[in-house]
C-alpha cells in the first residue's frame, strides 16, 4: 500500500492542470477575449428624449456607461482605456419610456413599466469578423401608486444588470 502513496495527488494535479489548460483564453465567466488586452466604452449619449412618451433622466447616460465598464472590468482581465482599445463599445440610449401595463376595475393603471433600450456597436480590433450592431432592451415593472423617483435606483440597477450582461454575452461569450 505504501507504493500508492502520493499517486492520487499526482493524478489529481495532472487532471486539474489539463482542465485549466483546456480553458485557453477563456476565463471562468465564459468571456473569450482572444488576444485583446484593452477595452474602451465610449460615452453612451441619451437620445431617448427624442421619441414620443419618453422621460428625461439627466444621469442616465453616465450611469449606463459606467455600468457597462464595470461589468467588463469585473468579468474579464482586460484593462480599461480611454482610446485605442482592442475592444470598443459605443452607442446610444434610444428608449427610456414609462407605459401602463395593467388596469384596475376602475380603468386606472395598476402597474407601470419602465423600459430602457440601448443601441450598441461593438468593434473587436483583434478579430473583426465578430463586430456587430444590435439593440438591447429590458424593463422594470412597478406599482402605479409609486412615483418613478421612488423606484428609479432599483429599476436602473435591474435593467442595467440585464442589458450589460446581454451585451457582454453577445460580445465576449462564445457559447
Amino acid at each position: 500500500m505504501e507504493k500508492l502513496t502520493g499517486k492520487p495527488t499526482l493524478w489529481l494535479g495532472l487532471l486539474l492542470a489539463g482542465l485549466l489548460h483546456s480553458c485557453g483564453v477563456y476565463n471562468f465567466t465564459g468571456g473569450d477575449v482572444g488576444s485583446a488586452q484593452t477595452f474602451q466604452v465610449n460615452y453612451f449619449q441619451n437620445y431617448a428624449t427624442q421619441s414620443p412618451g419618453s422621460v428625461f433622466d439627466p444621469a442616465l447616460d453616465r450611469d449606463f456607461t459606467l455600468a457597462l465598464q464595470d461589468v467588463i472590468l469585473n468579468q474579464t482581465s482586460l484593462d480599461l482605456v480611454s482610446s485605442g482599445g482592442d475592444l470598443v463599445y459605443e452607442g446610444e440610449i434610444v428608449e427610456y419610456r414609462i407605459s401602463p401595463m395593467t388596469a384596475t376595475a376602475e380603468q386606472r393603471a395598476a402597474q407601470n413599466r419602465l423600459t430602457i433600450g440601448v443601441n450598441v456597436r461593438f468593434y473587436n480590433n483583434t478579430k473583426e469578423d465578430v463586430n456587430f450592431e444590435q439593440r438591447f432592451s429590458f424593463f422594470y415593472d412597478y406599482p402605479a401608486t409609486s412615483q418613478l423617483a421612488s423606484v428609479r435606483d432599483e429599476a436602473h440597477l435591474e435593467i442595467f444588470d440585464r442589458i450589460t450582461q446581454e451585451i457582454f454575452n453577445r460580445s465576449l461569450a462564445d457559447w
